[in-house]
């Protein structure tokens, strides 16, 4: 068998369906719904990730000799940038840290400059991640009917599945989600996160990931207060990941309109993610933890050579916006 050899492409492409907006508009609608009710029961917070488990700041190391399709946007030479970091569990509610649960890691970067994705100067660039190779959903329109079913508790759920998936589908459509956030948690420093969702670097499209470094020690065992855990290594070392990214092959290997896939093209790093010791309990780490939590991690909001790609996050665009107005993120 002759095996193919991917290159780096800048022939990817979007489709976008007449109706999108329409349906995005609507999508929005239900998230500043969902975020309401729940805000209601929590308090003011985000309509999805709204358990904030740490907030930390340190410094993002980008790397000489990346790549050429790498050399673009935060990415476009050896520097280094002050980074905020936002790790969260992933559901609307407040939960204990014991339940299943998808993890989420948000990155803030500071000092680039460049047009934004909304055409005015720009001086920051956010990177989200979760703590899964591949998104659970195909559209999102799959992903906000879940999510809201979800949010009405279980029978409306059960409900919701069988009318989409089936009398047998559903069951298996739950029993796959269940085993993608049942899978036993490492905790945040020994954790790999991906970006799932496609983004452009400059012409090229790529996905990112967090690779943690062997001395950030080894996975939690026993630990169900993921904050402690973090806190208490960040206490004692240094903390540090490798930022790695891939690119766009084909429409095949590396589909950008279905983040179910896993993209099949090799990782490269090209930046160093670093957190210096802190005490994050402190007076200091407490002040940034409110700045963070009143914060947007939008990765709509940053350079448009970092454009976000696909049909799922054209839709995350049009729902962070009313989420972050619902709680006046700044």
């Amino acid at each position: 068998m002759v095996r193919r050899s991917l290159a780096p492409s800048t022939a990817w492409q979007e489709r976008v369906a007449p109706d999108e907006a329409v349906r995005h508009a609507r999508y929005a609608d239900i998230i500043e719904e969902l975020q309401a009710r729940k805000s209601l029961k929590w308090g003011d917070g985000r309509a999805l990730h709204r358990k904030q488990v740490v907030a930390a700041q340190g410094t993002l190391q980008v790397l000489d000799g990346t790549p050429g399709y790498a050399q673009h946007g935060v990415f476009a030479e050896p520097r280094d940038l002050e980074v905020w970091l936002r790790l969260s569990n992933g559901s609307f509610d407040r939960g204990p840290d014991a339940k299943p649960d998808i993890r989420g890691f948000a990155l803030r970067v500071f000092g680039v400059a460049g047009p934004s994705n909304f055409g005015q100067p720009t001086e920051v660039q956010n990177f989200t991640f979760i703590n899964q190779e591949r998104f659970a959903f195909r559209a999102s329109d799959e992903f906000l009917g879940f999510v809201e079913a979800a949010g009405r508790g279980g029978r409306s759920l059960a409900r919701h599945l069988v009318s989409r998936y089936g009398l047998i589908g559903g069951p298996l459509q739950l029993a796959r989600m269940a085993a993608s956030t049942a899978r036993r948690f490492q905790g945040f420093a020994s954790e790999t996160f991906h970006s799932v969702l496609p983004m452009a670097c400059g012409p090229y499209a790529v996905r990112l990931r967090l690779l943690p470094a062997a001395a950030n020690g080894p996975a939690a065992r026993g630990k169900a207060d993921w904050s402690a855990d973090f806190c208490d290594r960040l206490r004692a070392r240094p903390l540090h990941w490798d930022l790695q990214m891939q690119y766009y092959a084909d429409e095949r290997s590396t589909p950008i309109e279905d983040p179910t896939v896993a993209w099949a093209t090799p990782w490269s790093t090209v930046a160093h993610l670093m957190l210096p010791r802190q005490d994050l309990g402190s007076p200091a780490g407490q002040a940034l933890a409110r700045q963070v939590e009143a914060g947007a991690f939008d990765p709509w909001q940053g350079l448009a050579e970092h454009r976000p790609l696909g049909e799922v996050q054209r839709a995350r665009r049009a729902t962070y916006l009313p989420s972050q107005q619902g709680r006046g993120a700044a």
